[in-house]
């Protein structure tokens, strides 16, 4: 049963990213404590591997079994930590796991407020399409709008590129942020033919936070005011006004 923003798309995901200034100590012995703390915690997390841009993964499931279903992840890059959970059963479940992930990282990787740089949250919504997405983003969002004779008159054949991107402040010194992305996968080869495959059209959400000289809130306590933001604006704005509506005029297409 599809539960938090899974019910009104294919998939959905939380993840989150903390850019560093300085390079992360990725040595063997600092990576092993800081991964096995993890996995004490949560056991179900202890598939570890190298990939070949020389990051290093947990995982909760081997990727080549796992389809799609509930399963956590945690990346350390030379600069950045990133997280993440596939299908969150709830938003307790995605807040507790940051939370965990967020405490425990500044003890075992030495990391404080001056290499802090800013955080991203980020919520993506997977819709499967067989079609031209960027035809489909064009008449849902532009049917009615002063662009409509670019992307949709009559000499316009085929539309081939619309992926909005778009971006606010929530703060009047500019350091929280949202932004918000459709964005297709069709290729010119398939408008071409007319001949697609079934692929993901996504809608992302990204709350990013910049950390100042002045910041006294932690790291997990700013995760967690990212995550009452992330989920008030894709309950209230991201949902209603951007995933429903492509998930309907998907639904109207098959």
């Amino acid at each position: 049963m599809k539960t938090f923003f899974g019910a009104h798309c294919d998939d959905f995901f939380a993840s989150c990213r903390l850019f560093l200034k300085l390079d992360l100590p990725l040595e063997r012995e600092t990576i092993l404590h800081f991964f096995d703390r993890i996995r004490r915690e949560i056991p179900t997390l202890r598939h570890f591997r190298r990939r070949d841009t020389n990051c290093l993964v947990l995982e909760e499931q081997d990727p080549d079994t796992r389809d799609n279903e509930p399963h956590r992840w945690l990346r350390l890059e030379s600069q950045a930590m990133r997280f993440g959970y596939l299908a969150p059963p709830s938003p307790a479940a995605w807040q507790t796991y940051g939370n965990f992930v967020l405490e425990q990282a500044p003890f075992h990787l030495t990391i404080n407020d001056l290499d802090l740089d800013h955080i991203d949250l980020v919520y993506g919504f997977d819709l499967e399409y067989n079609g031209n997405h960027d035809q489909l983003v064009a008449e849902t969002f532009f049917a009615d709008h002063p662009l409509t004779p670019l992307l949709l008159g009559d000499e316009a054949v085929h539309t081939i590129d619309c992926q909005p991107y778009f971006g606010i402040a929530l703060s009047a010194d500019c350091n929280t942020q949202a932004y918000v992305e459709i964005k297709g996968r069709t290729s010119s080869f398939e408008v071409r033919t007319g001949e697609y495959e079934t692929q993901i059209l996504s809608v992302y959400l990204t709350l990013r936070g910049y950390w100042t000289s002045t910041e006294s809130a932690s790291l997990s306590s700013t995760f967690t005011r990212l995550v009452n933001l992330a989920n008030e604006l894709a309950a209230q704005r991201v949902v209603p006004l951007v995933v429903n509506p492509l998930a309907l005029a998907i639904a109207s297409r098959s």
